[in-house]
């Protein structure tokens, strides 16, 4: 399970053995069950969790009671209600499961030690903010610039398998689109 870690933090970043050894004191491992929860709304986020294995989904439920997904996670991301766990207020975000899932979870307090214990760690978790700013401006842009098509061609380019793994609804909520909108595109598609 901490070799995906590893190698996630490899290629961005270079560890020594002794590096790698520490690592896994900072992490816990966690399995959850499909549809089982690692977050729920009003809960404080205090872990960040790295999939490992499985799929994870955030989401916010709005007034009609209907899940809009926020962000899709699977092996290689990261997943956490960032404001919640960097500030320490009540998440906004549910987070949970849609297939088994195995996790490596690092509390706040083993985050602020790593960082300092393993400076090339704050090397890395910067590397990973960058990134995703940059990917959350060009997802800003999608939702604003992009007609529906264009939307589920760049989803289906950048992560082809990511289609074949969760709900047609889920990814249309992820999009901001309807099912039925992305289904009349998938057969124009084919």
């Amino acid at each position: 399970m901490f070799d995906l870690l590893i190698q996630h933090i490899q290629e961005k970043v270079h560890l020594t053995t002794e590096e790698t050894v520490r690592l896994e004191d900072y992490f816990t491992v966690k399995k959850l069950r499909r549809k089982q929860y690692l977050l729920q709304e009003g809960d404080v986020c205090k872990h960040m969790a790295f999939v490992a294995k499985g799929v994870l989904k955030s989401y916010v439920i709005d007034e009609k009671g209907v899940e809009n997904i926020n962000f899709i996670g699977w092996e290689g991301w990261w997943m956490a209600d960032s404001y919640s766990f960097f500030t320490g207020e009540k998440a906004v975000l549910n987070i949970d499961a849609l297939e088994e899932v195995e996790l490596l979870l690092i509390s706040k307090e083993d985050y602020d030690r790593i960082v300092i214990d393993l400076p090339v760690m704050s090397n890395y978790f910067r590397i990973l903010y960058e990134r995703s700013l940059a990917n959350k401006d060009r997802r800003i842009l999608s939702n604003i610039a992009y007609n529906a098509e264009e939307k589920y061609a760049q989803i289906i380019t950048c992560y082809p398998d990511l289609v074949n793994r969760i709900p047609q609804h889920l990814l249309a909520s992820y999009l901001g689109l309807t099912p039925e909108t992305v289904s009349r595109i998938k057969k124009k598609m084919k």
